[in-house]
């Protein structure tokens, strides 16, 4: 009688319930995903959750697969050798193979006050801390939102809609993602709403204090409460369990996304660096990657050859308060198109985006195997950049004796 393969994934967000999902494919396939919280959060309504629209979570019911089972546990690390994970509360799970799935954080400010007087809002324990924070603050008590990314934007723009006096300040270039003509939407809409904009080379945010912000023009902002969205980090359980990593902390893997340490564990989503060149941190990139990694998965399990990865992008979807919202649309390149579809229509668009994203799991859990985004062509946009890598990258004395 064969017994099961023992999968686990560790982390529960859009590319770990994905591949778990995808694995149960097969029935000879046991399914454990570890994740610390007891709900699925849907990262990209976090200013939602700030902004008191929305809560931010769904029930793992509705969107994982009922032979996957849930360990609401941290890790805390991978022992390679043994082939198990170890977890905060003193237990250990074995695998035979594990995806990697850890998800990103906020940055760890290194501005002086920052750490201490900001708050960030990359993950959901980050977000529900400052929101009794703002219900205490005065209405019209200035709020200040550092780094102009989506995640500054949104914030900036919800928080304004409720009627708060916020400024946004860029560190330099509003939304650098974007192209020209969306980014001349964005500062309309921002302007609407109330909200101060401050970009330019004079913008960097310099210290953070109890009540105040200063910039590198030295410009000091009055702020009752700051809010930090500029940078992301990842957890740093890979490089403490001793496997290979970048220099952010992200998985080092190869264009199947196997770790180059050890074809047992593979990884997805932002904790993935396939090739030393990572897809940007996002839900667009997360989920495909989550299904390319159970694939590698399912494919080593079958004694074939997995397919490597075929990463597309087509925008960035940015909301700006309930009544407005902007979607990019972009090369699959990811680089910014002129084309946009902003206000009301863009709003539409990125809710419903938000709710696609939402039925794209629960579809894969009600039928695993149905997902195909990550098998759109990207016309070997990827080998094209990889192989200007190679074309470009030093000889070494090695390789040229």
């Amino acid at each position: 009688m064969n017994e099961n393969t023992e999968v686990v994934v560790i982390g529960g967000g859009y590319a770990g319930v994905m591949a778990a999902n995808r694995l149960t494919q097969r029935a000879d396939v046991a399914v454990t995903l570890i994740n610390p919280r007891p709900d699925f959060v849907e990262r990209i309504r976090l200013h939602q959750l700030v902004g008191g629209t929305d809560d931010a979570v769904v029930d793992y019911r509705e969107v994982l697969d009922d032979d996957v089972r849930l360990v609401v546990d941290t890790v805390t690390r991978i022992d390679v050798d043994r082939r198990s994970v170890d977890l905060a509360s003193g237990g250990t799970i074995g695998y035979d193979y594990l995806i990697y799935a850890v998800g990103s954080g906020s940055a760890d400010p290194s501005v002086p006050g920052a750490a201490e007087f900001a708050y960030p809002i990359a993950t959901f324990e980050d977000a529900a801390r400052l929101r009794p924070v703002l219900d205490a603050a005065p209405a019209m008590a200035p709020v200040t939102v550092v780094g102009a990314g989506p995640t500054g934007i949104e914030t900036a723009a919800e928080l304004a809609e409720a009627g708060r006096a916020v400024t946004l300040v860029c560190g330099g270039v509003l939304g650098p993602y974007l192209h020209p003509r969306g980014r001349r939407s964005i500062t309309k809409r921002l302007t609407r709403l109330g909200v101060t904009v401050l970009n330019g080379p004079d913008t960097k945010v310099t210290e953070v204090n109890r009540d105040a912000v200063r910039l590198s023009g030295g410009r000091e902002l009055p702020s009752e409460v700051t809010i930090w969205t500029a940078g992301f980090s990842v957890p740093d359980l890979a490089a403490r369990s001793g496997l290979s990593t970048d220099t952010l902390g992200r998985l080092l893997t190869d264009e199947t996304l196997t770790s180059v340490d050890d074809v047992r564990i593979v990884a997805a989503g932002d904790s993935a660096a396939p090739s030393d060149l990572p897809a940007r941190m996002s839900c667009q990139a997360a989920m495909p990657l989550g299904a390319r990694a159970a694939d590698t998965v399912l494919s080593r399990i079958a004694g074939e050859e997995p397919s490597t990865l075929n990463q597309v992008f087509v925008g960035q979807c940015i909301s700006l308060g309930r009544g407005a919202g902007m979607v990019q649309f972009a090369h699959k390149n990811d680089v910014a198109l002129w084309f946009h579809i902003g206000g009301r229509p863009g709003a539409k668009l990125k809710e419903f985006v938000c709710k696609l994203t939402v039925k794209g799991l629960a579809d894969e859990a009600g039928k695993p195997g149905s997902y195909n985004q990550h098998n759109v062509s990207g016309g070997g946009i990827r080998e094209q950049l990889l192989q200007a890598r190679r074309d470009t990258a030093p000889v070494t004395a090695g390789q040229a004796g």
